[in-house]
């Protein structure tokens, strides 16, 4: 009897046990768990922003030596030489042999 009244009397029996915080202490578990904008759900989201802002970055780099590519090819020679070397065109009466190089 006197260990009840004891607990009953403790500060932390008294908090955990009030409506108001056991209220709050659910929401809050829902809030950060269970609601469609969760902790969880967050972080996941900010990890995929993170991978897109770095695919991002690829891709303007891509773009940036794509620009001095076509901007070298506007001189008729280079553009020949390009196509050449990148594409393996060739002229009319004119045969080209590829040499492969096989390391071993």
């Amino acid at each position: 009897m006197k260990l009840l009244i004891k607990i009953k009397n403790n500060r932390y029996f008294k908090l955990f046990s009030n409506i108001y915080f056991i209220t709050f202490t659910i929401f809050l578990f829902w809030i950060l768990f269970f609601d469609s904008n969760s902790i969880l759900v967050n972080l996941k989201l900010q990890k995929e922003i993170n991978q897109l802002n770095e695919r991002k970055a690829e891709l303007e780099d891509q773009i940036s030596i794509d620009k001095k590519i076509i901007s070298s090819l506007q001189n008729i020679d280079s553009l020949e030489r390009y196509a050449r070397e990148k594409l393996y065109m060739k002229k009319e009466n004119e045969e080209i042999y590829i040499i492969e190089y096989t390391e071993e």
